[in-house]
């Protein structure tokens, strides 16, 4: 059957054990179903180079290339959290990468795929240091500061980050709607996927537009399952071994 999977924003980090396994159980058992593979952005929590060594990443590597080994193509798009992945990580695993915005025929479908936050141009402190970080000059300076500095600063932007969100209203860290219409113009689509405001639902925007909003992982998982003639949700709770 043909089948493709869309998720993201699963945030993974040594910290939160059970999401690595959520992401496992996926990829071990639902994954290999498909022809392809689509994370939209912030697969990890955090990524300060792909010099950074650990067990998790060796982990996620293996997962990914055991797909890509079995033919199916997987893709990946930064996020906001993740924006430093770089051709090291991904050639180690076979993923490719893909731009900020990309159209894909999804099954005789014309699909927008973005991570999403460039669509929530309302937060303009965001949009500010969005600019910012993703001037090259900046990220080679970054990459080339030793690890142990590097993650330091990495603490400092997640903290800032934590406590930034408790004081922004929740209206301006979602999607603005006259910009999206504005996207879907602008790359002659009808349909939109993409993550990063954590709220999982299906939009249909008159006259003929629909916008698909991946959840995030956290108790259970949020993958987009989409054949040639079904679009559905999944969310899938952790199987323990004792049941």
């Amino acid at each position: 059957m043909q089948k493709t999977y869309f998720i993201a924003d699963l945030h993974l980090t040594e910290n939160r054990p059970h999401l690595t396994q959520l992401f496992r159980q996926f990829m071990l058992e639902q994954a290999p179903q498909a022809e392809k593979l689509y994370i939209l952005g912030d697969l990890f929590d955090f990524w300060i180079g792909d010099d950074e060594k650990s067990e998790l990443i060796s982990e996620v590597q293996e997962l990914i290339k055991n797909l890509t080994e079995q033919g199916i193509q997987c893709y990946f798009q930064h996020g906001n959290r993740d924006f430093l992945i770089g051709q090291a990580f991904a050639q180690a695993c076979g993923l490719t990468i893909l731009p900020t915005y990309q159209v894909i025929d999804l099954y005789g479908v014309p699909t927008l795929l973005c991570h999403g936050d460039t669509l929530c141009v309302d937060d303009v402190k965001y949009q500010q240091y969005r600019k910012k970080v993703h001037q090259k000059w900046r990220q080679w300076l970054f990459l080339h500061l030793p690890l142990k500095v590097r993650l330091k600063i990495a603490e400092k932007i997640r903290a800032k980050s934590r406590q930034d969100k408790q004081y922004k209203p929740t209206e301006i860290m979602d999607v603005n709607a006259d910009f999206v219409l504005q996207i879907f113009h602008k790359f002659n689509v009808t349909q939109m996927i993409h993550g990063h405001t954590h709220r999982q639902k299906r939009h249909e925007i008159p006259p003929h537009f629909t916008r698909i909003v991946l959840g995030d992982w956290g108790e259970t998982s949020s993958i987009l399952e989409v054949s040639p003639n079904a679009i559905q949700f999944i969310n899938d709770n952790l199987r323990r071994e004792n049941g």
